[in-house]
């Protein structure tokens, strides 16, 4: 981790200029509202300013973060002492010429805005993600799924700019996508995701959006709103992270005023001015309870954003 006392500010910003900002509050561009201060955050709007960045990060071997909608990351309160790039290149272009049809994407588009483009055109295929508040980028990364979907099962293709290769496509056999898992997932800092390609189908406009409505519907009833992470913890085989959370005795369990959720145990919600450590003391408790109780270690499906050896060490 850089030292944050010789972060290169100022051979950053004669590259930047005033798009670099210095110490930014992660909790500022993340969904959990928490987060201390990163040495760097530059805003990145397009594909070619994102391989400007990225390039001069590699070169300059400095650690960054591809930073999305941050709805899957916990920023600790220290912050982070590298470069956090803020993604919003969202263009998108459906091709209805093609057979099957695609829409590729931009990898900081949102990818529930996506799904619901494609449902104006009458095209299905992407139901499942209505609800999911992450980008495209994050998707394709985490192999994100919901409601029997996911992105292994719609990608055609990813274009990635790898760190020793350049500018690559890869199919979902060469991503090796697992269960909220990519080869991309499991080598970080190697490549990061500029576009992506997704297979749709033929429907018509109200039968996709009823069923994307019975989603958001559900997804309403089953999860908590306020200012969450998402699914905190991954589902080990054959069960569930909330109901072992729940079985453990925890739900509703505060730290501060971060939460077990009541509604759903695998949601850990600040229900206003939690920090990371509270955040973070609930996920070391969760593991730690449910590996006692069960016997299971959970795995977590959030990234973790600066130092958690409090997390890591269980």
């Amino acid at each position: 981790m850089t030292n944050p006392d010789r972060f290169p500010i100022q051979q950053l910003r004669q590259v930047f200029g005033d798009a670099l900002q210095e110490n930014a509050l992660l909790a500022n561009y993340t969904t959990a509202r928490v987060g201390g201060p990163a040495a760097g955050l530059l805003p990145v709007h397009t594909a070619a300013e994102m391989e400007k960045a990225v390039q001069t990060l590699w070169q300059m071997e400095l650690p960054f973060f591809l930073l999305g909608s941050g709805s899957n990351v916990l920023a600790s309160d220290a912050g982070y002492a590298g470069v956090v790039l803020v993604n919003r290149t969202r263009n998108v272009k459906i091709d209805a010429h093609h057979e099957p049809p695609t829409v590729w994407a931009e990898s900081g588009a949102n990818l529930g805005t996506v799904a619901r483009q494609a449902a104006l055109r009458g095209f299905s295929g992407l139901e499942w993600a209505a609800t999911i508040p992450g980008t495209v980028g994050g998707a394709v990364y985490g192999n994100a799924g919901a409601h029997g979907g996911d992105t292994a099962g719609n990608l055609v293709m990813a274009e990635i700019l790898h760190r020793l290769d350049g500018r690559q496509n890869w199919d979902a056999a060469k991503l090796a996508y697992a269960y909220r898992s990519s080869a991309l997932k499991q080598n970080p800092g190697q490549a990061v995701i500029l576009a992506a390609r997704l297979q749709l189908g033929h429907s018509t406009t109200a039968a996709v959006q009823a069923r994307m409505e019975e989603y958001s519907a559900q997804r309403r009833r089953t999860q908590p709103p306020g200012a969450s992470l998402g699914s905190m913890f991954k589902n080990p085989p054959g069960d569930y992270a909330g109901r072992l959370i729940d079985a453990a005795g925890l739900k509703g369990k505060r730290i501060g005023t971060a939460e077990i959720s009541q509604i759903h145990a695998n949601f850990f919600v600040n229900l206003g001015g939690a920090s990371a450590a509270d955040l973070g003391s609930l996920i070391a408790l969760a593991r730690r309870t449910v590996l006692e109780t069960s016997g299971i270690r959970l795995e977590l499906e959030v990234e973790l954003l600066g130092n958690w050896p409090e997390i890591n060490e269980i």
